[in-house]
């Protein structure tokens, strides 16, 4: 049974940084791309970031500079730095492995507030 753990939310000031966790297990860890996605209620889910199995990396152009995703195969987990939070960062973040098939976690909440 595949699952994806998230974890590392919660509740920042403005230009404060969390740093969220996927740790996976059912799968070969180290041959799955990861990616997290974040979702508004009401909105379509988007791409934050990607890493593939050979470590590289993609971002939507509104996280570029600020955030930074990585992976530690020994430990099965990708992570998510985000740094210079902003209040339109406010959503849920999934954490996503594709290979030969798509699974995804089930979500932490990050909220931007002063």
């Amino acid at each position: 049974q595949v699952q994806l753990v998230e974890s590392g939310g919660g509740l920042v000031q403005p230009g404060g940084s969390l740093r969220l966790s996927c740790v996976a297990s059912g799968i070969r860890f180290s041959i799955y791309d990861m990616g997290w996605y974040r979702q508004i209620p009401g909105l379509k889910r988007e791409l934050v970031a990607t890493i593939s199995s050979g470590g590289i990396t993609n971002y939507a152009d509104s996280v570029k500079g600020r955030f930074t995703i990585s992976r530690d195969n020994a430990k099965n987990t990708a992570f998510l730095q985000m740094n210079s939070l902003k209040s339109s960062d406010t959503a849920v973040y999934y954490c996503n492995a594709v290979r030969y098939g798509a699974y995804w976690g089930q979500g932490t909440q990050v909220t931007v507030s002063s």
